[in-house]
């Protein structure tokens, strides 16, 4: 995981995970859970750009 993706897992994490993977299943999750709250989306990035 690069330095860049690390920074945008914790500042905005559906935009590290959409430079990652697209627009797809993991996107989708990654908004719901940063809209539920912003620490769940952070530690969904993190995880999923492993």
């Amino acid at each position: 995981m690069s330095l860049l993706t690390i920074i945008l897992s914790v500042l905005l994490p559906p935009v590290a995970v959409l430079l990652k993977h697209g627009v797809g299943k993991d996107f989708l999750i990654n908004i719901l859970l940063t809209l539920l709250g912003w620490i769940p989306g952070v530690i969904h990035a993190i995880i999923v750009n492993k």
